[in-house]
């Protein structure tokens, strides 16, 4: 049969055939169905990532695609981002650890959404509420596009709207309305189309993208700061990291305990009827011995630390040497060679942001946030430690800091911002390397000035240094900070090298204590400890032992048995007491040292006083200003500063013992600081800090801080050295601060139902001796006049109508403020000037009871 083949005008993919005769019938053939798009088809000519998730990037436009398994669907994973470049004041810098969460994809109809996983709670599966998990849960997606593609084996999604966004980090602060948010540096809108990726990592086990999210904020007031060229424009590096699960069978999570201090996951068992029903989880690396029945084993894989090529060449060995002697401890957990330290060399070809890799590096930022730092990022529902980092900064590492800010700088009160990325709390415990860099200068300006040699000096360096990694790098092995450990030691044992040298000078390399620099110079022992210490060894035997699952609850309580042994006492960063009225127990502090913290400082109040009659004449240089000898002076006094903090805190104090009943402490768990103690803190604060002469000292260097001039940067209210805001700074800031805190006085109420002999109105009744006595029948001078009015005017804020302190101690303020009154109305008055002074004082005590 001959047909002829013709095209269908109406249905144009249809052929149909035509009858030659009426006897043949009209067939249709239906069209070839189209061909369905492949990845390769959708991908084509794009650069391939291959790894955990596959990634496609365009290489003319640098669009992203993601490749999603089916069998990745419903599975969790490990979500951790870093800041990499961004404006410092907003805590962007290199190398921040920033949010840590699980989270899952799942399919919903033609979309894949991101959700985040609740990993805070825990059920036990035996328990019929159990069935109850995910009730009153409500979910978080944080991304949901539909898929471009879905093939036999999984789908493909746009990914620009998922990392060029904030829809994984917001990234962007959030700063709550007040009266100062125009003047503050913030981030402006995310601008999409400057955004872009700056690099892609996929492997096996995680895929890393980079990107760089420019935001635009035109009419922004604030500055910025020196690392901001144009707060209009400003461009933050980010790095995305998605991680693998972690097989659950190969880690064993290790519970928290109170007694020692590691970074926990917190976690509330939502089947127990317990008043403390948690089931928190340290964080501690994956470490496994290659031979489980030896008492010491070299480790499955060591920790490696890799000293980034960033790092100073002559500081290089002295860095690898510390991390090394954190290889003692781990012996007391049964690891040999558990530590390694290897150099970066500068042709390697691999990235130190490769989550692969823990790195030491140093920095050299404009506005330094912090003097160095450990963070570490961990799988959130077991604490593994998954990474780490830790960055020197090189002003802290290598140089001295100028403290001249912390007493002329502005006191203005700034609104408090959020941080939505960063887990502030663990931050906050990562930070404090400042306070190091305080104590170094201190010490270095104290050798500088008592003629020490090069030698003296650099091997003070290398002990601080040697200090400082050890400290950071003990934060990422889990531990925490222990602000209590600087009291191991008694002043007698301090500077006794056979002692430090064979346990240390404290306790433990995680806490800040003052740097050790003796009064007399001929007994100078360490500046600072170079060893882990006795708590070191015990909290990494507590982490890192490792045991038969039915035998760990057993080995774990025989070591907590220890903790009441005074050399493994700990307190961490919510029991320390460096702020006004927080925290309780005394011995938990910063920039404290010896079982005599008291006694310490007294001595350090000696040396600096002792030190400023050579002040000017050793920062008097030819060819140069006097900005050194301004920066030393305010170094000095942030000694004073620092030791008036210290012993102020003894005044209403209670020492805390957090052993558990079946280790028969000798303490309790609250005992009031004895009277004796905090009588003699109230004597050192007024002998040093109170009393008339106690600055004297410092006048004949006040004619020589000269700030150095820089263009047009005299301050408007003059260049002259504010020396009251100096000396209130210690005498109200550090101490007063403290003592009428309502929480202080509170305490000092309700300990005395306990044992403590020290009433809020012996309290008051010394302050009123301390402050007004000394010149009661002689004129006031300034330092005084400051003193006294500040004295009079936060007790007159104590008793105001709305003030929240209790009763009692309203009581005795109310009486001690009547008995002034009548000795500054007996007192005699010779000069106009204290004249004027106490009739002022009268004036408000006055207006403060409300008399006529």
């Amino acid at each position: 049969m001959i047909v002829s083949l013709t095209v269908d005008a109406q249905q144009p993919n249809t052929t149909v055939v035509k009858p030659q005769s009426d006897k043949d019938t009209v067939k249709v053939v239906p069209p070839a169905p189209p061909k369905k798009q492949t990845v390769a088809d959708k991908t084509k000519g794009q650069k391939k990532n291959e790894g955990l998730f596959t990634l496609y990037q365009d290489t003319a436009t640098g669009s992203l695609q993601m490749y999603i398994r089916k069998d990745q669907l419903g599975k969790e994973f490990i979500y951790e981002s870093f800041s990499i470049n961004g404006p410092n004041a907003l805590f962007l810098n290199q190398s921040m650890h920033r949010t840590n969460l699980v989270f899952k994809i799942n399919k919903a109809f033609d979309k894949l959404e991101f959700d985040i996983v609740n990993t805070g709670l825990y059920y036990d599966k035996n328990n019929p509420v159990s069935k109850t998990a995910e009730v009153d849960k409500p979910v978080a997606v944080f991304f949901s596009d539909k898929y471009t593609l879905e093939d036999s084996v999984g789908y493909l999604i746009n990914a620009d709207g998922l990392f060029l966004s904030e829809k994984l980090d917001p990234v962007k602060p959030n700063i709550p309305p007040s009266p100062f948010s125009s003047q503050i540096f913030n981030l402006g809108n995310l601008n999409p189309s400057k955004s872009k990726y700056a690099a892609l990592r996929s492997f096996p086990d995680n895929t890393d993208v980079v990107v760089d999210l420019s935001y635009d904020n035109p009419y922004t007031l604030a500055s910025g700061g020196p690392d901001v060229v144009d707060p209009r424009y400003v461009r933050v590096r980010m790095q995305h990291s998605f991680i693998a699960m972690p097989a659950a069978n190969d880690f064993w999570a290790r519970r928290d305990d109170p007694r020692v201090g590691y970074f926990s996951e917190e976690r509330n068992d939502q089947t127990s009827i317990s008043p403390v029903p948690y089931k928190d989880m340290i964080h501690r690396w994956n470490l496994k011995k290659k031979d489980p029945t030896a008492a010491l084993s070299e480790p499955v894989e060591p920790l490696v630390y890799w000293i980034e090529n960033t790092t100073p060449v002559e500081y290089r060995q002295t860095i690898f040497d510390a991390g090394m002697k954190w290889n003692e401890a781990f012996e007391k957990a049964g690891f040999k060679n558990a530590l390694v330290m290897k150099i970066m060399p500068d042709d390697a070809t691999w990235d130190p942001a490769d989550i692969h890799y823990n790195v030491i590096r140093w920095v050299s930022s404009a506005q330094p946030t912090y003097g160095a730092i450990g963070p570490s990022f961990v799988n959130p529902r077991t604490g593994q430690i998954l990474g780490a980092d830790i960055t020197v900064e090189w002003y802290s590492g290598s140089a001295t800091p100028i403290f001249d800010d912390l007493y002329n700088g502005s006191t203005a009160q700034q609104p408090e911002m959020r941080w939505p990325g960063i887990n502030m709390n663990h931050y906050a415990t990562c930070t404090l390397a400042g306070e190091l860099k305080a104590q170094y200068t201190a010490g270095l300006t104290t050798l500088e000035m008592s003629g020490a040699s090069a030698a003296e000096v650099k091997e003070m360096h290398k002990q601080f240094l040697t200090y400082l990694i050890m400290h950071e790098m003990g934060h990422t092995l889990g531990l925490n900070h222990n602000m209590k450990s600087s009291q191991m030691l008694s002043p007698a044992e301090i500077n006794n090298t056979s002692i430090t040298h064979s346990i240390g000078l404290m306790g433990s390399v995680m806490d800040y204590p003052a740097i050790n620099v003796s009064l007399d110079r001929s007994k100078q022992g360490d500046y600072y400890t170079t060893k882990a210490g006795p708590y070191d060894l015990w909290a990494i035997e507590y982490g890192y032992s490792q045991f038969n699952p039915t035998e760990e609850e057993a080995g774990l309580n025989k070591i907590l048995s220890r903790s009441n042994d005074p050399k493994l006492a700990f307190g961490n960063d919510g029991d320390d007491m460096r702020s006004p009225g927080k925290g309780m127990d005394p011995r938990v502090n910063v920039n404290d040292l010896t079982s005599d913290a008291i006694g310490y400082a007294e001595d350090r109040f000696k040396l600096v006083n002792n030190l400023m009659g050579n002040l000017v004449k050793k920062y008097s240089k030819q060819g140069q200003s006097y900005a050194m000898l301004r920066s030393r002076y305010g170094i000095l006094n942030r000694q004073r500063s620092d030791m008036t903090n210290a012993v102020s805190r003894y005044i209403g104090g209670v020492y805390v013992d957090r052993s558990f009943p079946e280790q028969n402490s000798t303490s309790k768990p609250y005992t009031p600081v004895p009277l004796a103690t905090q009588k003699k803190a109230m004597d050192v604060l007024t002998k040093y800090v109170f009393a008339p002469n106690a600055f004297d000292a410092d006048a004949q260097v006040f004619p020589y801080l000269q700030m150095q001039r820089r263009g047009f940067n005299q301050p408007g209210n003059g260049e002259d050295y504010k020396i009251t805001n100096t000396t209130l700074a210690i005498q109200v800031g550090g101490a007063l601060a403290q003592i009428l805190n309502t929480s202080t006085l509170q305490r000092i109420t309700n300990t005395r139902l306990y044992g403590n002999q020290y009433s809020a109105a012996d309290v008051m009744n010394d302050l009123v001796k301390g402050i007004f006595d000394a010149d009661l029948n002689t004129n006031v001078n300034v330092y005084r006049q400051y003193l006294q009015t500040s004295f009079v005017r936060g007790s007159s804020q104590l008793i105001a109508d709305n003030s929240p302190l209790d009763n009692v101690s309203k009581g005795a303020v109310i009486y001690s403020l009547k008995k002034l009154k009548s000795k500054l109305a007996a007192a005699p008055s010779t000069t106009e000037e204290t004249k004027a002074h106490r009739a002022n004082m009268i004036f408000m005590i006055d207006k403060a009871l409300k008399t006529d």
